[in-house]
């Protein structure tokens, strides 16, 4: 198999100007770009560039994929939007790592050597960028959840200690959105692993009368200028900037209502796992169950079917023996499955030795031609050796 890489940058913030798309262009005459995107695949080279380096100059997402078993996304926001310390909480050695610059974070989440061969030999990596960009939206306002899910990865490589301790698990990890599915997906995330994540909403989670309660105590408490400033920000289209402002000041103001944490609220890697164990039991539970459920139904179905058969033996066999006459492959495949059909509703509504019986009759007609006896004999319906 040759080699196959796809990349895809997109520039939100800022639309490229006319000498960056030059600059791109002498980069490569293949690609794709406008002035918000540069799309191209290879089959055979690389990219004539950096792609850190574009992602500082250029371009605010990207993502790639080589069909080795290999795929990134990274992400470029404000430094505004972080500090540095939040980062570091979350950073795992290859999985999920940070670099800044003079004005933004750019932000990495890879997946290197996946065991899914048949995803990569499948896939080439249009449609990610749609289904991941929305994550740089989610961070300016302030969801975590995304940080949390590189750590995860990171877990689910096996390159996290198991005495480690988690980073302060967001709220909503156990109902993700889609564009962060998509990320747990993109990074191959173990899903008992996931699951296990996400009881930290259970344990910690507040009902909605105290946690409106406690939104009403601090929007009290925050000074008037403040409020205008948010407000100023909205009326002038920052309505991100603000709810990303409000949304960390929050935070803070409920990290200082419990200066120490509560025991047991974040727990080892070790843990996660003890709980991904039980999760992955609880799955297969559930999937057996359904799987039950769901033969159940079939074959439900499948005796309502052969009840209609039952109802008139005498046309389905009439049928079958036009199917026999016209003599070809296509139609002999149908006679197979329709003796087999008549077989279980004989066997379901009246008797198999009736339906032995007009098989023999059946036989009579049609037992040389050699391909239909083929077929039924491998059915487990006839015997060449039968007379």
């Amino acid at each position: 198999m040759s080699e196959y890489q796809y990349y895809e940058f997109v520039a939100i913030d800022e639309p490229l100007t006319p000498q960056q798309m030059t600059e791109l262009r002498a980069r490569s005459s293949r690609a794709s770009i406008t002035p918000t995107s540069f799309v191209n695949d290879y089959q055979w080279g690389n990219l004539k560039g950096d792609p850190a380096d574009w992602m500082r100059r250029y371009f605010d997402a990207h993502v790639y994929v080589a069909n080795w078993c290999t795929c990134l996304l990274y992400l470029r926001v404000p430094k505004s939007a972080f500090d540095a310390e939040t980062l570091r909480a979350f950073k795992t050695k290859t999985v999920f790592s940070v670099e800044q610059t003079k004005t933004h974070w750019l932000l990495e989440w890879g997946l290197d050597e996946s065991d899914n061969d048949d995803r990569f030999a499948e896939e080439d990596g249009r449609g990610w960028m749609g289904r991941l960009a929305p994550l740089r939206d989610e961070l300016l306002r302030g969801d975590m959840r995304p940080l949390y899910l590189g750590w995860l990865a990171g877990v689910s490589a096996g390159e996290v200690d198991e005495k480690a301790i988690e980073p302060q698990p967001p709220p909503g990890l156990s109902r993700l959105t889609a564009a962060q599915q998509a990320l747990a997906e993109f990074l191959e995330v173990d899903v008992d692993l996931l699951a296990a994540a996400g009881l930290s909403d259970r344990q910690g989670s507040k009902p909605d009368s105290e946690s409106n309660a406690e939104r009403d105590v601090w929007i009290a408490a925050l000074p008037a200028a403040e409020k205008t400033a948010m407000l100023k920000l909205l009326l002038t289209g920052n309505a991100q900037q603000a709810e990303r402002k409000l949304k960390l000041r929050f935070l803070a103001w409920q990290r200082e209502q419990q200066p120490i944490e509560k025991p047991g609220t974040r727990r080892t890697v070790a843990e996660l796992q003890k709980l991904a164990a039980s999760a992955a039991e609880a799955r297969k539970r559930q999937e057996a169950v359904r799987r039950k459920k769901a033969e159940a139904e079939r074959q439900a179905k499948r005796e309502t079917y052969l009840r209609t058969l039952a109802a008139d033996f005498d046309r389905c066999w009439q049928a079958v023996d036009k199917l026999a006459e016209r003599g070809i492959a296509s139609a002999y495949d149908e006679v197979k499955r329709a003796l087999v059909d008549l077989s279980d509703a004989y066997a379901l509504c009246a008797a198999r030795a009736d339906f032995d019986q007009k098989l023999v009759q059946f036989m009579v007609r049609h037992g040389k031609r050699g391909a239909l006896v083929r077929r039924l004999a491998d059915a487990g319906l006839w015997k060449k050796s039968s007379r």
